[in-house]
């Protein structure tokens, strides 16, 4: 795709979106503990369902210390409505675990410690450097960005670090924090998995899956 047509997608969804950029954002995840340990438990399930979970489980575990010697049934008991809450359970405490023994309690504010953490790849990373850090280092390529960058055509492949790759050479690096936010906000309220709504979209024009179907 050519960097001007990527430039005006950018700048229609900007303004289709006004209230997706700038932070902190509608869903306001808190520290950068807190933000890690959210985004982690946001795989495969909702804000909203993530957001529920938010107070009782930082009522009783409010640092990586605590979270760290936290007895396994009583995480899973909180966090039992998002599902798969088992696996999501080890990878919390693996993570504060990491975080308390590794970088003495304190979220680390580099890409390459944050992967160090057990559950967090470059999606969950990039989150929390830009929205928690104030740190604009990659794209966060989550199920949405994916998608949408396939359907648009910013991306051929499924691989989300080779789309994050191709995102980032096509725009310039201050858009790389609010151009996630941008596209996820798209793809929830236009661009949905099932059934894009082709019919409102303000950048169908530009779009290579509404000219080859639609």
């Amino acid at each position: 795709m050519k960097k001007k047509d990527a430039a005006t997608i950018y700048s229609v969804l900007l303004k289709t979106y006004p209230h997706t950029v700038g932070f902190p954002k509608s869903v306001n995840r808190g520290s950068p503990f807190e933000m890690l340990i959210l985004t982690v438990l946001s795989a495969q399930t909702t804000d909203r369902a993530v957001l529920k979970v938010k107070k009782p489980l930082f009522a009783r575990y409010p640092t990586p210390a605590a979270l760290a010697h936290a007895n396994i049934a009583d995480v899973e008991e909180i966090i039992h409505s998002l599902g798969f809450y088992h696996a999501k359970t080890r990878h919390i405490i693996a993570a504060a675990q990491t975080i308390l023994s590794d970088f003495g309690g304190d979220v680390p504010r580099t890409m390459e410690d944050l992967l160090k953490i057990p559950g967090v790849g470059r999606k969950t990373a990039n989150i929390v450097l830009y929205h928690a850090l104030g740190k604009n280092e990659g794209i966060a390529v989550d199920t949405h960005v994916r998608r949408l960058a396939q359907r648009i055509g910013f991306s051929d492949t499924d691989n989300v670090t080779v789309i994050e790759q191709d995102l980032m050479k096509i725009y310039p690096h201050e858009m790389w924090g609010d151009l996630t936010d941008v596209l996820i906000t798209h793809g929830r309220e236009c661009c949905d998995a099932k059934k894009p709504h082709c019919e409102r979209c303000p950048i169908s024009r530009y779009c290579r899956y509404f000219s080859k179907y639609r």
